[in-house]
């Protein structure tokens, strides 16, 4: 299995010199993850970027490094603002792969829990033998891309009916 590390919250940092949250240059949190698992993961870092700075050449990027793979799994740690748009492109590209998307709403180097608990989940997804396709694992939910959406009200995702 493949996981590809796009950056977002779920890897963000606080840099005490500027007083930020900054996605740093690394794979720190995701490897913290899988230190602690059974299953081997090819983890690889592929941009370090707040989703929201993604371009349409970031999600090319993404999918040929999905294309080039020989893995039929992937998942791919994303900024929840913009996960839906990489989604939404990736099921047009991809038919073949089973592709789960997740993040977190708060950094790990904060509270390690919720980015745990979503790769968690998302890896578990993938040992039940899932159709190929686009899904989104957020917050104890996985489902196909277009049913899943972020509450940005609510501060949460949900399962929405098409």
């Amino acid at each position: 299995m493949l996981i590809l590390n796009t950056g977002g919250t779920f890897n963000k940092r606080y840099n005490p010199i500027s007083g930020t949250l900054e996605v740093p240059f690394d794979n720190m949190a995701i490897e913290t993850i899988a230190s602690r698992l059974t299953c081997t993961l090819n983890i690889a870092g592929v941009l370090y970027k707040d989703s929201r700075e993604f371009t349409g050449d970031d999600r090319k990027m993404i999918a040929d490094i999905i294309l080039a793979s020989s893995e039929q799994t992937i998942v791919i740690v994303h900024g929840t603002d913009t996960m839906h748009l990489t989604a939404a492109y990736l099921h047009e590209i991809l038919s073949e792969r089973v592709v789960i998307i997740t993040g977190a709403m708060v950094p790990f180097e904060i509270d390690s829990i919720e980015a745990t608990a979503n790769m968690a989940m998302a890896l578990g997804f993938t040992q039940g033998s899932p159709e190929a396709g686009v899904y989104i694992c957020m917050q104890g939910l996985v489902a196909p891309w277009d049913r899943m959406e972020k509450n940005r009200e609510l501060g949460r995702f949900e399962i929405v009916q098409n």
